[in-house]
């Protein structure tokens, strides 16, 4: 994925997120290479990205489709995620090798100095790898392909609601909890505190996308 069709595929994934290209919108290769001022090669990865992530059907040979993702459906797919990332949470407590647990504290502590700092795509880099490196931490590998996919396809969600996990103050106070029951062996305190941390995200996530709509 080269980095203009990335751009590309963002871009649109946050109209059809907010609601600006409707369900049932056709996303053609020519306007959108006019619209882009690019060639159609960019326009056909981003379509496929677009595509892979559920926010679009490919038509063959002619572009895509805005796929009908509906509030629900979204909502469906973030309280998997929660209950997914939760459920790891509590596994990886268990499981996590002493080299994974210490590379968990290193990290909690490198996302502090970017807190304060105020760095936001650090941040947000360092938060993506503390979920990825938990997740890991269940050496179940299902588990992981799992919440992987998920995150995918809602990546263009939050990112689109990026405010919501730049409130760096809460999140890391949220971490805090987390690593201090992952490195103290408690994993139902851990799983507790993982479920509080992407349940108050996804409400979020979820006002922002209907008060998106609704406008």
């Amino acid at each position: 994925m080269t980095t203009i069709a990335a751009r590309i595929s963002q871009s649109l994934a946050d109209e059809i997120i907010a609601g600006t290209l409707a369900p049932g919108e056709k996303l053609e290769e020519p306007s959108l290479a006019e619209r882009f001022q690019v060639s159609r090669t960019p326009i056909r990865e981003a379509l496929r990205l677009l595509n892979a992530r559920g926010l679009i059907e490919l038509v063959p040979r002619r572009g895509g489709v805005v796929a009908n993702v509906s509030a629900e459906q979204l909502a469906d797919m973030l309280e998997a995620l929660c209950e997914l990332e939760s459920l790891c949470c509590r596994i990886a407590t268990q499981r996590m090798s002493a080299m994974q647990r210490r590379q968990l504290e290193l990290l909690h502590e490198e996302t502090q100095q970017v807190s304060e700092r105020g760095d936001a795509d650090a941040y947000l880099k360092l938060n993506a790898r503390f979920h990825q490196l938990i997740c890991q931490g269940t050496q179940n590998q299902t588990l992981v392909a799992q919440v992987e996919n998920l995150r995918d396809r809602l990546a263009p969600v939050r990112a689109a609601q990026s405010g919501v996990e730049r409130r760096f103050e809460t999140s890391h106070r949220e971490h805090e909890k987390i690593v201090e029951a992952v490195l103290a062996g408690q994993p139902e305190q851990a799983y507790l505190a993982m479920r509080s941390h992407t349940t108050r995200l996804t409400l979020h996530v979820m006002e922002q996308i209907e008060v998106q709509r609704a406008g």
